[in-house]
């Protein structure tokens, strides 16, 4: 059986608010552990309107420093403490985003209650910067005006089932089914070996998810999102703005779904829209003339890896 792997979107504007729609911000929940990805102006108001709570949140993964990704951030982190919070909390993110915390928390004169764990990323290469038996964290670099790093979330464990008729008939000790699981042969005391394929069943592969913000179109990514389960890339502009797209290094829906397709990705999902977009459907069509299983960030919506 699955784990939970879910995102639940809580804003998809770019640079500003909107009448409908808060800066980036997305909260994705992988069985008991919550990721928070970007938070942008607004993001603790979303929690709190979504019912989901803040306090479980146990990790955040910010992109880079423009404000439209980080500005919710100082505030969250005071409500955490106002509530109480005593978990250390991990964040992902730029060199300087612990500078930038710091100084508001010194000059607001701000008590943090609980520790706060700084993983700094690498905006020049991908690396692995967090991992468990559970799942992975890794980054991609991606190209903006600032240094911007992109975020995979890979779920890590056994991907095979027992077939336990045989196992039992076979009389396979039950401290080597672990083993099994995650691909081993059985080794009798005898010496003799019995194929790993003999005693298990085909499971559900390891799901993955990667969150691609600001960037100019990059093929340069594909290889790091190669096959994933669940793929968000950012889509600003229609690509009759594919000028304007270029100059501020962002991407348009035609190029988001060019890229995930390259990647054969299993969905693809866009959002960062400008806020001359008051409709969304255009940006829709666009995408899935290259992608056809693409939808729309919208906010509110959870959508499982």
């Amino acid at each position: 059986m699955h784990r939970s792997f879910e995102v639940t979107v809580l804003g998809t504007s770019s640079a500003s608010p909107t009448k409908t729609r808060f800066p980036s911000s997305q909260l994705v929940r992988l069985e008991g552990d919550y990721f928070l990805i970007d938070c942008g102006e607004g993001t603790q108001h979303q929690l709190v309107r979504l019912g989901l709570r803040m306090q479980r949140i146990r990790y955040i993964l910010i992109t880079h420093l423009h404000g439209d990704h980080v500005y919710g951030l100082p505030g969250l982190i005071s409500s955490m403490s106002l509530f109480g919070r005593t978990e250390k909390l991990t964040i992902v993110g730029p060199e300087a985003l612990k500078d930038l915390l710091d100084v508001i928390t010194r000059t607001t004169e701000s008590r943090v209650t609980f520790e706060i764990e700084y993983i700094k990323t690498n905006p020049e290469k991908a690396e692995t910067v967090l991992a468990n038996r559970k799942w992975s964290l890794s980054t991609v670099p991606l190209k903006h005006r600032i240094p911007c790093t992109g975020y995979i979330l890979r779920e890590q464990g056994p991907e095979l089932r027992l077939n336990p008729a045989v196992c039992e008939q076979m009389g396979v000790p039950v401290e080597c089914y672990e083993a099994l699981k995650w691909g081993d042969d059985w080794h009798r005391e005898d010496s003799t070996v019995v194929s790993n394929s003999l005693l298990t069943l085909p499971g559900n592969p390891n799901r993955s998810y990667a969150y691609i913000s600001d960037t100019i179109y990059d093929e340069s990514i594909v290889p790091h999102i190669q096959g994933c389960s669940l793929l968000y890339h950012e889509a600003t502009f229609l690509h009759n703005l594919l000028e304007r797209a270029t100059e501020t290094h962002h991407t348009t829906s035609k190029q988001a779904g060019q890229i995930a397709a390259k990647a054969g990705v299993g969905k693809l999902m866009i959002g960062h829209f400008s806020s001359r977009y008051h409709q969304t459907d255009d940006l829709l069509t666009e995408v899935q003339e290259q992608f056809k299983d693409a939808l729309l960030a919208n906010e509110g919506l959870t959508v499982k890896v």
